[in-house]
């Protein structure tokens, strides 16, 4: 029963938001999340300004998930961070908060894995909704984000076998690189989907890159957008203005195709009837659809979280904090953050 559930919170500050969630058992309560628009005039997250802004915001963010969430300090029951991957100074804001919490509170203090956090989403469920999202182990889940392109086997929530990743730029940084040569603002993947909705996916064609197994490459791809734009402009110098959501069309639909076809592949090598995506580029709505065309086709099992849950945010850094709440699993309080992080719990295998 969700009564019997723990309440905790969960911070996460692995980027440029700083995000506080409270949640009981897998219902999420608050999800606050404290964006850093400054990182806009740079076209990218500056390390430094980003920690900077984390110092600022952590505290008054913790105070409003708990002012939201109705919950009060003397309530929560364990303490949930992110550990890493991510930029060390904007870690330490956040994973220092959440010892100093654990100490003050005498709770437990529980370290989560980023990328554990967005497999593990799809386990949230929306303060309105009285059932549970209904997944269970194993699933197949692809995570796509700024930082990581992977296809993983969600064995259980401690165990992990990554099928296929990328081998050098995750398809979050191909959208906002093509972003950037097309003068759009940063983040430019959300852009790159607003406009290619009215574009003609097939105008531009681009070079696709073959590799072994379930494994992606996207620098080619990237490589290959520059170029095509160079040649284009040389015929027409106002393409990228002009033919603006023929670009955004066309470009999407090649750096999506490799996600949905060794999605596909996975399936079959697999054998594994359930499916989930998660991280910031499964928010895109042309990979939602064609990742919902293939689940219908192949007659499996589909899970995405709401969009709220998509972006770096708390929330999944809870869901991770809740299963290690109910098997007992917390962390030394002289534990620290790290920009890089390898788990036992993660074993890679080529198929």
């Amino acid at each position: 029963m969700i009564d019997k559930e723990p309440i905790i919170l969960a911070i996460e500050s692995s980027c440029d938001d700083t995000s506080v969630a409270v949640l009981k058992g897998f219902k999420v309560l608050s999800n606050c999340v404290h964006n850093q628009e400054i990182h806009r005039t740079f076209g990218g997250v500056v390390p430094e300004m980003a920690s900077r802004a984390h110092i600022q915001s952590i505290v008054p963010t913790v105070l409003a998930a708990l002012k939201n969430s109705k919950v009060e300090f003397s309530h929560l029951e364990g303490i949930a961070v992110t550990q890493g991957p991510g930029l060390l100074g904007s870690l330490l804001v956040g994973h220092s908060l959440a010892k100093s919490l654990s100490l003050a509170l005498s709770i437990p203090l529980i370290n989560v894995n980023h990328i554990e956090g967005h497999m593990l989403s799809c386990f949230l469920i929306e303060t309105n909704v009285q059932e549970d999202s209904g997944l269970e182990f194993p699933y197949l889940c692809l995570t796509v984000s700024g930082g990581h392109t992977q296809i993983v086997i969600v064995k259980n929530w401690n165990y992990f076998e990554v099928l296929g990743q990328t081998l050098d730029d995750s398809v979050g940084e191909a959208f906002d690189k093509s972003a950037k040569l097309l003068s759009l603002d940063y983040p430019g993947g959300p852009l790159i989907d607003r406009h290619a909705k009215y574009g003609n996916p097939d105008r531009f064609a681009f070079s696709k890159t073959r590799m072994n197994g379930v494994n992606f490459s996207f620098s080619g791809i990237k490589t290959n957008i520059l170029q095509t734009m160079q040649k284009e402009r040389n015929i027409n110098p106002n393409t990228l203005k002009n033919d603006l959501e023929d670009w955004c069309a066309s470009i999407q639909k090649s750096l999506i195709a490799p996600l949905v076809l060794n999605t596909k592949k996975a399936i079959f090598s697999t054998g594994i009837k359930r499916l989930a995506i998660a991280g910031g580029v499964s928010a895109n709505s042309f990979l939602r659809d064609e990742i919902t065309t293939l689940a219908i086709k192949e007659n499996i099992e589909f899970y995405i979280p709401p969009l709220s849950y998509t972006m770096d945010n708390a929330a999944m850094i809870g869901a991770v904090g809740q299963f290690s709440m109910r098997n007992g699993a917390y962390d030394d309080i002289s534990s620290s953050a790290q920009a890089r992080i390898t788990s036992d719990k993660w074993k890679y295998s080529d198929i």
